[in-house]
């Protein structure tokens, strides 16, 4: 039977343009050597990644009635991905994100609209806790609306045996609320930041003083850490390492979501510690290898000879 899981988040489009020299420098006009329109948000991506490798997604989100809106829906339906609970409003365009991404790396440009809209009426309790097995999120900073009620709402769906999940993302306003996700720590079976937002959030991106900077009460830690690989740290014990996969990146706009993905699934499917990390960043690997977060997403199988062909 296949896993079941529930994901509430943000839900905008992503405008893509790439190339070797995408910095914008004033009064000056440049050429760009790509442009896509694709489903973007930290959640969606995650969401479908996960659908292509097999688990059962639900979406729970809230979008514009606007072209935009509808154009993430119906990206979410083609790769599966249950949309009974997207809310649509009138109150708000949806959002919108501009990436600027060269081989190595990209900056972001958010139009908010819709992404703070998530609330806590929006969100299934009773459903989740009937029927699935793990509940994640992502997008900390931006679900503005949501920060004072994470920690309730994982309190809630843990008592009745599902895992939980989270991915901050990047604070824009650089305000980190170290008391706010250190408390929610405390009810979350994995937490996936990259070494970036740790650094912010806990003081450290090394593994050992991270390791001390995290509260002593909370569950797996998987660190993002880019082309050192990533790290893993047990509720107990000491880190776990995984060296990156060499690729030549061409877009790297979603290869955390989809290394969010990756370990969900591997975790979901009980591997082990080291097993779950090579998926991981396989997955995330694999998500360099193609323009935008969600486009050519593997099955698990193509996951699994990616990584037969790099030992």
């Amino acid at each position: 039977m296949s896993k079941v899981v529930y994901i509430v988040g943000e839900l905008n489009p992503d405008v893509i343009l790439s190339g070797p020299d995408v910095k914008p420098e004033p009064n000056k006009e440049k050429l760009i050597e790509h442009f896509e329109l694709t489903l973007g948000s930290s959640s969606a991506i995650t969401a479908c990644v996960l659908a292509r490798l097999g688990v059962e997604v639900r979406f729970v989100s809230i979008a514009g009635n606007d072209e935009y809106g509808r154009f993430c829906i119906e990206q979410l339906k083609q790769y599966g991905v249950n949309t009974d609970y997207v809310a649509i409003t009138d109150r708000e365009k949806t959002g919108v994100t501009f990436s600027l991404s060269n081989p190595t790396d990209r900056s972001l440009l958010t139009y908010m609209g819709t992404i703070p809209l998530v609330e806590p009426s929006l969100i299934p309790l009773t459903e989740i806790a009937r029927e699935a097995d793990h509940l994640h999120f992502g997008s900390f900073f931006l679900q503005e609306g949501m920060k004072p009620h994470w920690q309730e709402v994982f309190r809630q769906v843990r008592q009745a045996g599902v895992t939980t999940s989270f991915d901050t993302g990047y604070d824009p306003h650089e305000r980190w609320d170290r008391e706010i996700i250190a408390s929610l720590l405390a009810h979350t079976d994995y937490f996936i930041p990259s070494e970036t937002e740790a650094e912010h959030i806990f003081g450290s991106s090394d593994p050992e003083e991270l390791a001390n900077a995290l509260p002593e009460k909370r569950g797996f830690v998987a660190l993002k850490r880019g082309g050192e690989g990533a790290s893993l740290l047990p509720s107990s014990g000491a880190w776990i390492h995984a060296e990156a996969y060499r690729v030549s990146p061409i877009d790297t706009t979603g290869a955390g979501d989809s290394f969010n993905a990756g370990f969900l699934y591997a975790r979901l499917h009980k591997a082990s510690a080291e097993e779950c990390l090579r998926f991981a960043s396989a997955c995330g690997a694999m998500a360099t290898l193609r323009i935008g977060g969600v486009k050519g997403a593997p099955t698990a199988d193509e996951v699994l000879q990616f990584i037969a062909g790099r030992r």
